[in-house]
């Protein structure tokens, strides 16, 4: 996997867990579920990167 497009998985798997947490404390539905989708994007991002690291090697 890249150094780069692992640091950015990492980066939005990070951001939306912390956006995830705030969001269920201040009891704000939006928030939690953008929090969610940035987790999500990160997964798929890291995923990608896991099928092309596959087909390299």
């Amino acid at each position: 996997m890249s150094g780069t497009e692992k640091s950015k998985a990492h980066a939005e798997q990070a951001k939306g867990k912390v956006e995830e947490t705030v969001g269920r404390a201040v009891g704000n539905e939006r928030m939690t579920a953008e929090g969610e989708a940035d987790q999500a994007k990160g997964n798929a991002r890291r995923a990608k990167e896991d099928i092309k690291d596959t087909f390299r090697h």
